[in-house]
């Protein structure tokens, strides 16, 4: 892309060697651990970036299905599996929004 070329097709490996060929797991860790040394931070894993990324979705009220599909999980549940003790651990929000159903009413509820 910086070249000019554009938009990379879908097919197109977001970690991949100068070839193309992907790129090998530990020789990605090992890159990502270096840069952290050679930048002053501390060392954490790449993959705890992935938790820190769905951590901060859900700190942020996105919706689990959009988050499922950012973390490439082949459905809602596996997120909620592995990452249900960081949803809201009451239900405020729930009854915020049927309290507010009875205070303003709502579409295609007939007081009859």
């Amino acid at each position: 892309m910086a070249l000019g070329l554009g938009k990379p097709d879908g097919e197109t490996l977001l970690f991949a060697e100068p070839d193309g060929s992907p790129t090998p797991p530990n020789r990605l860790t090992r890159r990502w651990q270096d840069a952290c040394v050679s930048l002053g931070l501390p060392r954490v894993s790449f993959h705890a970036l992935r938790h820190t990324h769905a951590s901060a979705l859900i700190a942020d009220g996105v919706d689990v299905v959009m988050i499922s599909r950012r973390l490439g999980h082949k459905n809602p549940t596996v997120t909620l599996n592995v990452y249900a003790h960081l949803f809201e651990p009451d239900d405020r929000k729930a009854a915020d929004a049927i309290q507010a159903v009875f205070t303003h009413g709502a579409v295609g509820i007939s007081s009859d």
